[in-house]
């Protein structure tokens, strides 16, 4: 069995639409769906949708149309606001500059994201201080939600007990002074 070329490897696999809409993935030879497409997309696949009958490539309004049919199922990733302001720049003196823009915003999105999930990953038993972040909010969080997780306030009942103690003895000096 031969390995899988991603993008990385530098091939663009070809898919062809054809006026019946159905989808031709050349290295596969078989149909494929959107939702296919979609997860190539996740897979790291490069690929360009080619009309069938005039060669133009369509993968601009494929990819649209996938982001679209997701949305559509209630998936939804793309805030009404951000929306309308992105709509609102088309026609827009800023229109050329836009798509610059959003795709350096995502990299540096995905960097952002990548760099988090090897921090989480490297949490357990790791020198590095995200993850030591990420540990000690941990530790917060499950503190605060013990206050409201019964059966969990056995250190808290402790904790309260001392406090209590401490107060009392701070009462008692405070009489004895007067």
């Amino acid at each position: 069995m031969a390995k899988s070329k991603t993008a990385a490897d530098g091939d663009v696999v070809t898919i062809k639409k054809y006026a019946n809409r159905r989808l031709y993935d050349t290295e596969r030879s078989c149909y494929i769906t959107l939702d296919d497409l979609g997860a190539m997309v996740r897979d790291g696949r490069d690929f360009r949708v080619v009309d069938a009958k005039s060669g133009d490539d369509i993968t601009h309004n494929v990819l649209t149309q996938i982001i679209m049919d997701t949305e559509t199922r209630g998936e939804t990733l793309l805030p009404v606001n951000f929306l309308r302001h992105l709509i609102g720049l088309y026609g827009d003196k800023m229109q050329g500059v836009v798509p610059q823009y959003l795709e350096a915003s995502m990299a540096a999105f995905r960097k952002n994201q990548q760099d988090v999930r090897s921090a989480f990953e490297g949490a357990l038993g790791s020198k590095n201080p995200l993850a030591e972040l990420t540990r000690r909010n941990l530790e917060m969080f499950q503190q605060a939600a013990g206050a409201f997780i019964p059966g969990a306030g056995k250190a808290r009942d402790a904790e309260i007990a001392a406090l209590k103690a401490e107060i009392a003895e701070l009462k008692a000096e405070l009489a004895r002074k007067k």
